[in-house]
């Protein structure tokens, strides 16, 4: 998930760089009579998973089938846009929740699962906590988690570290204490693709969440009037702006793109010690930097805690999960489908067991069982915890928000990194766009 999806955030369908693929099916929201309709993304692994789940259900049930259809990532999302508006959706919505799935909620185009969930509690109970956020508007249900979940991680070289003879940092504070001494010592202390802009965005969704918990984005997720005013938001706006003062990041981040993984290599390289980036940058890391990885020299944590925050060190923020809902304008027959597929197949243990091959985890409390015998099974864990003991999942904030306001954000964010907008003119422009 490291290709962003269009101008906005990436990672938000695979754990990998996201791949051109071949659209096939019809392309439209039609299917023969009894089946349901389901678009999903083109990028290998995990579009075989997604087939072979469908497959695998339509096998187990000869009446009532699911007609499957792929796309590109960004022409996935004009086609479900489109179709949606002209009330041709298929019947299965994938996407990434937030506040995509609130637009659709709006306008009456998804059904409201609240009712259901409860009368499945084998379902819910199934799946993360806190992986229902991105799918809950004002209070109800309106998507079934799936797939996976990425968290932002804190990645680090451990050769770095005994060049200067120190320890992870444990707070705010040693962050700050570290970037001297990692500069004296050649190594740019944070390597940082900030030419995508949502990179950036990861630190003040961490930082955020440290400082004040997570009521303050969840503020202006709400659209609460002047939310970006909270004190909580000025101070993590202004500790990142005393970061990017102090050399924290590589020199010229703001040219470096993560689409390249040019990041990444940054740090197997040996030329930064540590990475904010997402779960889904441990496969590139492991594919492309030789021995980094196999060779026990890669490190990884959550987030510290900043001295004095209210919030909890435990929580986590990225993708919680993928979501599918399913269209108000479906048949019956098609809606009962798409319930049978979300208590089934979609969450089987196959499901599972495929998803974790691709160097995933998936949202299904006890996935942890299996990752006995992976090479991977110390990341995969680490990940899992920090999901499953997450009293809050943020939700990357460009998929939370509006397309309009997360543009803008963007927008703001790159300006904030490059000091060329203060903290009270960053607070002022997202103001400004609160409920747009």
């Amino acid at each position: 998930m490291g290709l962003p999806l269009g101008a906005t955030l990436a990672a938000c369908g695979s754990p990998g760089p996201t791949q051109a693929g071949a659209g096939g099916g019809t392309g439209s929201g039609e299917a023969p009579a009894g089946s349901a309709t389901y678009w999903y993304l083109s990028t290998e692994p995990q579009e075989g998973v997604r087939r072979r789940t469908m497959e695998r259900f339509n096998k187990a049930n000869p009446n009532g089938q699911i007609v499957g259809t792929t796309f590109q990532n960004d022409a996935f999302k004009t086609k479900i846009k489109t179709a949606i508006g002209a009330g041709q959706a298929p019947t299965l919505i994938w996407g990434w929740g937030g506040g995509t799935l609130r637009s659709y909620v709006q306008a009456g185009q998804v059904d409201d699962l609240t009712s259901w969930f409860d009368e499945n509690p084998a379902v819910k109970d199934r799946l993360f906590p806190s992986s229902f956020g991105a799918a809950t508007v004002d209070g109800k249900i309106y998507a079934m988690p799936c797939e996976t979940m990425q968290p932002i991680v804190l990645y680090y070289d451990k050769r770095a570290f005994d060049k200067i003879k120190a320890a992870p940092p444990e707070s705010w504070g040693d962050i700050m204490a570290l970037v001297p001494k990692f500069n004296e010592a050649g190594i740019a202390p944070f390597s940082l693709g900030g030419q995508s802009r949502w990179t950036n965005m990861m630190w003040l969704e961490f930082l955020f969440d440290r400082i004040g918990g997570p009521e303050v984005f969840q503020a202006v997720f709400d659209g609460e009037k002047d939310a970006w005013s909270n004190p909580a938001a000025i101070d993590a706006l202004t500790k990142t702006q005393e970061l990017v003062k102090a050399n924290g990041f590589i020199k010229g981040f703001s040219s470096i793109t993560a689409d390249s993984n040019a990041d990444q290599a940054l740090l197997y390289t040996g030329r930064a010690a540590m990475m904010l980036h997402g779960g889904w940058t441990y496969g590139g890391m492991k594919q492309d930097g030789g021995d980094f990885v196999s060779g026990g020299n890669l490190g990884y944590m959550n987030f510290p805690p900043v001295e004095g925050g209210k919030g909890d060190p435990g929580n986590t923020v990225g993708n919680p999960g993928q979501y599918m809902s399913i269209s108000s304008k479906a048949t019956p027959e098609q809606k009962e489908i798409a319930k049978k597929f979300f208590s089934t197949e979609l969450i089987s243990d196959t499901s599972v067991k495929e998803w974790v091959a691709t160097g995933a985890v998936p949202i299904v409390n006890g996935a942890n069982s299996h990752f006995a015998g992976s090479e991977d099974a110390d990341f995969l864990n680490f990940v899992y915890d920090i999901a499953a003991n997450a009293k809050t999942f943020g939700q990357s904030w460009d998929q939370a928000l509006s397309p309009t306001a997360a543009e803008v954000l963007l927008d703001n964010i790159s300006k904030l990194f490059q000091l060329s907008i203060s903290p009270q003119q960053f607070v002022e422009s997202m103001n400004a766009v609160i409920g747009k």
